[in-house]
C-alpha cells in the first residue's frame, strides 16, 4: 500500500485518533536531508488527531562539535561517563537540534514547545566508576506533556534531564523515549535511526514477539548490530512496560514513517507485546481480500482461479489470517463427509509476510479443524508448492485415487495435473 493511498489509511484512523505516538529521532537523522519529510509525516499524523511527542538524540552532533574543538568526548550516547566538557558539548548540540526541530515544525504550521519534562538524578557510581554528569530518568512530568498535547502542541524532548536543584544531566535518548512512552501510556513508540531496523545475524527482523526478542537478547545479544542493540533493549523494555507496539525504522527512507504506521507490511521492525494475530472465519466483506491476496498466484497458475460467486458459495469453508485486523493470508477447508476426508485449499500468504511461519500455522489450524470434524485424512493439491507441503506440513505424495469421487471428477476436468498430497490424521489425545 502506498502511504498516500487514503483508502488504505482510512482503516487505521479510528484506532489511532486521540492516541499518543512517541517519535524518537537519532541526532544523525535530524540533520539528514530526509528529516524535512519526517516532519511532514508528523504533520500528517497531527492532521489525523494523533498526539505526537518528539524525542531526539544528539550523539552525532556531540562528535562533530568535539572534533571542531579538538576534544575527546568521554561518552556520546548518554550511557557512559559524562565529564564537564562533554556535558557542555551535549548542551550545545541538544539546543541546536531542538531549535532546528522547532523551525521544521513551524514550517509545517505545527505548534511546538521544548520541554524540561524529564526529571533525572545522577546515574552515580557503577562498579567503582563515577558517571559524573550522566543522568537516569527519575520521572516524567506527565501533567506538563498532557497539557501541551491537549492544546495541540507537539512537545520536543531533548536528551537532557533536570533535577530539583536546577542541575542538568546527559541522558540516553532511547531511555528518555521509553520513559515518556510509559508515562503517557503511548500506543506506539517509533525509533527512527540510520539503519533499516533491528538487524540480527545480518538479517532484518520484520516482526517479533516481545518474548522472542527477550530470548535473543538474553542468549545472543552480541549477534545484534552494535549500533542497534540499544534500540532492541529499549524496545523490549517498552513492550514490557505496556507500550503495545515499538517500531524501528530507517529515517533516510522517504515517507518511511507513514509507510510504517499506515501499512500492514511496514518498512522496518515491529516488536509487539501480545499475540496480535489471529485466524478467523471469512466474512462476505473478505471475498475482495481473498481475490486480491491470491491474484498473483492465480496468474502464475500456482493457485486455481476462483471467482467471487465460487468463493461466496463456499464462504463457510474459508478462513482469514489477520495481523492488526488486516488480512495477510487465507486458507480453506472443504469437507467430504462421505469419505471422512478434508481438502486443504487456497493456502496463500502475502509476500510481505513470507518466512514467518504463517503458512505452517494455517496448515496446523486446518489439521485441527479436520480432527474436530472427525476426519481421517487431509488432502491437498499443488502444482508448484508440493515440496513445501511435504517438508513443512508432513504430507506424502498420493495419487488421484486418494481423492473423494466428487473431487476426482473436478481434478480430471481441470487438466492442471496437480500433485495429490495426503496426510493421515492422528486422533487427538
Amino acid at each position: 500500500m502506498k502511504p498516500t493511498d487514503l483508502r488504505g489509511i482510512l482503516q487505521y484512523i479510528p484506532r489511532f485518533r486521540e492516541k499518543t505516538f512517541i517519535v524518537a529521532v537519532d541526532g544523525g537523522i535530524v540533520t539528514d536531508e530526509n528529516f524535512a519529510n519526517i516532519l511532514l509525516d508528523v504533520a500528517v499524523l497531527r492532521s489525523l488527531n494523533i498526539r505526537v511527542v518528539l524525542v531526539h538524540g544528539a550523539a552525532a552532533q556531540i562528535k562533530i562539535l568535539a572534533d571542531e574543538k579538538k576534544l575527546t568526548p568521554s561518552n556520546l550516547d548518554g550511557t557512559g561517563v559524562t565529564d564537564a566538557d562533554t556535558l557542555k558539548l551535549s548542551l550545545t548540540a541538544a539546543n541546536r537540534l531542538t531549535h532546528e526541530i522547532l523551525e521544521g515544525l513551524s514550517a509545517n504550521d505545527l505548534r511546538a514547545a521544548c520541554t524540561n519534562a524529564v526529571i533525572a538524578h545522577p546515574l552515580g557510581i557503577i562498579q567503582g566508576v563515577d558517571h559524573l554528569f550522566t543522568g537516569k530518568v527519575e520521572r516524567v512530568d506527565t501533567e506538563m506533556l498532557q497539557t501541551l498535547l491537549a492544546q495541540g502542541i507537539v512537545p520536543v524532548v531533548p536528551p537532557l534531564g533536570f533535577d530539583g536543584d536546577g542541575k542538568t544531566y546527559r541522558v540516553n535518548s532511547d531511555g528518555v523515549a521509553l520513559a515518556v512512552a510509559d508515562a503517557l501510556k503511548a500506543i506506539k513508540l517509533i525509533y527512527i535511526c540510520s539503519v533499516d531496523g533491528l538487524v540480527y545475524q545480518g538479517q532484518l527482523i520484520r516482526q517479533m514477539l516481545l518474548g522472542d526478542l527477550e530470548g535473543l537478547l538474553t542468549a545472543h545479544k552480541g549477534d545484534f548490530l552494535p549500533e542497534i542493540l540499544s534500540k532492541a533493549q529499549h524496545a523490549a523494555a517498552a513492550c514490557r512496560a505496556g507500550v503495545q507496539r515499538v517500531h524501528v525504522i530507517n529515517g533516510k527512507v522517504d515517507e518511511g514513517l507513514l509507510a510504517e504506521v499506515f501499512s500492514n507490511e511496514g518498512i522496518g521492525t515491529l516488536i509487539y507485546a501480545n499475540e496480535y494475530q489471529q485466524v478467523r472465519k471469512a466474512m462476505k466483506k473478505d471475498i475482495r481480500h481473498i481475490l486480491m491476496l491470491t491474484k498473483g498466484s492465480v496468474a502464475t497458475e500456482e493457485l486455481v482461479k476462483r471467482t467471487r460467486p465460487m468463493i461466496e458459495k463456499q464462504l463457510a469453508d474459508y478462513y482469514i489470517f489477520e495481523i492488526d485486523k488486516n488480512p495477510v493470508a487465507c486458507v480453506a477447508l472443504h469437507i467430504y463427509p462421505e469419505s471422512k476426508k478434508g481438502e486443504l485449499a487456497c493456502l496463500y500468504v502475502n509476500s510481505s509476510h513470507e518466512n514467518q511461519g504463517i503458512g505452517r500455522k494455517l496448515i496446523q489450524f486446518i489439521e485441527n479443524k479436520s480432527r474436530e470434524a472427525g476426519l481421517d485424512e487431509l488432502i491437498t493439491l499443488s502444482t508448484q508448492a508440493f515440496t513445501y507441503f511435504q517438508s513443512k506440513g508432513g504430507f506424502l505424495e498420493g495419487t488421484p485415487d486418494d481423492l473423494p469421487a466428487a473431487r476426482r471428477d473436478k481434478y480430471e476436468q481441470s487438466g492442471r495435473n496437480s500433485k495429490v498430497l495426503v496426510k493421515k490424521l492422528s486422533k487427538p489425545a
